[in-house]
């Protein structure tokens, strides 16, 4: 993966079992929200909502505002996107699928197109309960298929691109050269965090508790949280190791004496219960919780395309908001979708049915999927996002983004239904 948030790592092969896992870097108060998404023209937005019942995974319940999933406003109108909408939206992740794109793939509809050789999965743009939306979906993958660049970077270069995974980090670093807006944020949490070994340090809770002790930090060399860790004085420059590459090899050769970069939602897993040689549990500290603490992977488009794309966000968003609703309250069959393109794709990156439930779980679990401070799940915290930047923008000094940069510059809630949301 590739992005300031969250970052390419290469699976490697260990004595026969392939990592699994994904990882990187990324970006309350009470969150600014519109009451409801309005046009240009100031009418308000149909939005997909639901209206009651719940949905229970393995790892609690999880609830819709409402019950069985209908449409507010003018019926089907609330789902038509032909009207206002490319004919095929095309949104460009950051890394191969896997169960933190959950709400991308949950919208895609019956008989996908899975394309081995361009990494893309595409059919039809489906709202909640399969209702067709008159459009398309395609789904790319990042990471090595697009050479490792970051999200906003191809969508400077590849026009037919109308949203990607931009996370706050990467908006603020790039605000000079690629000006983008985040538009919903799928993610309330980022998925990166930094484990190690309880049994050889059981005293070490935090990240911070590693640097007395001299613990090496292996991570993506480009992990810009690194350099927020260290300028923050929780890390000191001297533990870094930057040779990371996605191998549990020296992990696990180094029987625990070293720390290591890694997503909540896959390498406690993985470590656990898929190498072998390891086979025990890791702890760790997510790097939210040491203060880095943007979105991972908010939908995002190019301010060039903002105002032209209006009325389709004020569709689009709803849609989505309650497609990781309905994705994280009922995930196998997106999941088996998931696991599918991967196996399909045959690269270095193997996911299975077992990771991608217990991502869910953990996504669960560790809030990386919740409603924030109140009960909207997509919309973004401006106060939170205000906490962010000066960080960002210290980390960025040398790419110079702008001093007086404000959170209404790179995210906005205008088309966020505030209804949608998690309960229970």
């Amino acid at each position: 993966m590739r992005r300031s948030s969250k970052l390419p790592f290469l699976a490697a092969a260990l004595a026969g079992a392939l990592v699994l896992a994904a990882c990187g870097d990324d970006d309350s108060g009470s969150s600014d929200t519109t009451a409801a998404a309005t046009t240009a023209a100031g009418t308000t937005a149909a939005a997909t909502t639901a209206a009651g019942g719940s949905a229970t995974t393995s790892g609690g319940t999880a609830t819709t505002a409402g019950g069985s999933a209908t449409t507010a406003g003018s019926g089907s109108d609330a789902t038509n996107l032909a009207d206002v909408c490319p004919d095929t939206i095309v949104i460009q992740t950051d890394w191969f699928p896997e169960s933190e794109h959950g709400a991308l793939y949950q919208m895609v509809g019956e008989n996908p197109t899975i394309d081995a050789d361009k990494k893309i999965v595409s059919g039809p743009l489906v709202a909640s309960g399969g209702v067709d939306t008159g459009v398309k979906i395609e789904i790319r993958t990042g990471g090595p298929a697009i050479g490792f660049q970051q999200v906003i970077s191809q969508m400077k270069q590849d026009p037919s691109i109308l949203l990607g995974y931009v996370a706050t980090g990467e908006a603020i670093e790039n605000y000079n050269d690629i000006p983008s807006k985040a538009i919903v944020a799928p993610l309330d949490i980022d998925p990166q965090i930094i484990m190690w070994d309880p049994a050889t340090y059981p005293d070490a809770k935090t990240i911070a508790d590693l640097k007395p002790l001299g613990v090496t930090i292996r991570y993506f060399q480009t992990g810009s949280y690194m350099n927020y860790l260290v300028s923050s004085g929780q890390v000191d420059s001297s533990q870094l190791d930057g040779s990371y590459d996605g191998s549990p090899a020296v992990f696990v050769a180094e029987g625990g004496k070293i720390a290591q970069q890694g997503f909540a939602s896959a390498e406690p897993y993985t470590y656990e219960h898929l190498i072998p040689e390891w086979g025990k549990p890791v702890t760790y500290q997510l790097i939210n919780d040491a203060g880095w603490n943007g979105y991972a992977a908010p939908l995002t488009v190019l301010q060039d395309n903002f105002d032209a794309n209006k009325d389709c966000f004020a569709k689009l968003v709803p849609i989505v908001q309650q497609a990781q609703v309905d994705f994280i309250t009922n995930p196998d069959k997106t999941n088996e979708l998931i696991v599918e393109a991967v196996a399909k794709y045959k690269d270095f990156w193997v996911y299975s049915d077992d990771l991608a439930a217990y991502s869910v779980d953990a996504m669960l679990k560790n809030k990386l999927v919740g409603n924030g401070p109140n009960n909207t799940l997509g919309d973004f915290d401006l106060s939170r996002v205000q906490d962010f930047i000066p960080k960002a923008l210290d980390v960025f000094a040398a790419k110079n983004p702008p001093a007086n940069l404000k959170p209404e510059d790179i995210v906005t809630n205008e088309f966020i239904d505030t209804s949608i949301g998690l309960k229970g």
